[in-house]
């Protein structure tokens, strides 16, 4: 198999990753393009108590499996599936799946420190950052939390203010300037997928990669 076109893509917390990979997904046929996420690679905290799960920083690039995360993105290179447990953080309400990655043309990489792990950054065909105002990405963080993964408020606001925002200031918000494409996501409006799906198939073209989009 010849090494698949990768898609980098990053955005703060509560930028819209997941409403943008849905729909960017959709514009793919399923044997054109695989993903895998940097979230199913946290090293396990499920072990901690309440206490120290609260305090616990996840928002640091040493708070991931980063080695494993590159060497199964190595794996799709070399044609292989991927066979790897969902991250579910810590919830016990939820099971585990077991996630198969296929090897695919296209390649898209997700996380918020893609960029920054420079063994990764260097494999990016294509980078993608999501933006979104702060008081835009909170609300959605908020959302997020303490709807689908159960979380106290305090708890959600002490991470956003001591570990996420300065995460994202250190780790991401310095290689905006580097990327291919930013996307301002403050609404959720379908038509910023179809903006980004066009100006990638145009990239794509232009390489003379032959993947047809729907």
């Amino acid at each position: 198999m010849n090494k698949p076109y990768v898609i980098g893509i990053a955005g703060s917390s509560g930028s819209g990753k997941t409403f943008f990979l849905k729909s960017f997904l959709n514009h793919f046929l399923p044997q054109q393009v695989t993903l895998i996420s940097q979230d199913d690679y946290y090293i396990p905290a499920n072990t901690k108590t309440q206490e120290e799960n609260r305090l616990y920083n996840f928002d640091l690039p040493t708070a991931i499996n980063r080695k494993d995360f590159y060497q199964d993105i190595k794996q799709l290179f070399d044609g292989k599936t991927v066979f790897k447990e969902e991250y579910t953080f810590n919830n016990p309400a939820l099971k585990p799946k077991i996630l198969e990655i296929k090897p695919a043309p296209i390649l898209i990489v997700e996380g918020l420190f893609i960029f920054h792990y420079e063994e990764v950054n260097e494999l990016l065909d294509f980078r993608i950052f999501l933006d979104a105002e702060e008081s835009v990405a909170l609300e959605r963080r908020l959302r997020r939390d303490l709807i689908e993964r159960g979380y106290d408020h305090d708890d959600v606001m002490y991470k956003w203010e001591n570990h996420v925002v300065p995460s994202y200031q250190q780790y991401l918000l310095p290689y905006k300037p580097e990327v291919d494409l930013v996307i301002i996501n403050n609404t959720d409006d379908p038509k910023i997928i179809d903006d980004a799906t066009h100006s990638i198939s145009t990239d794509l073209k232009a390489k003379k990669i032959d993947i047809s989009i729907i």
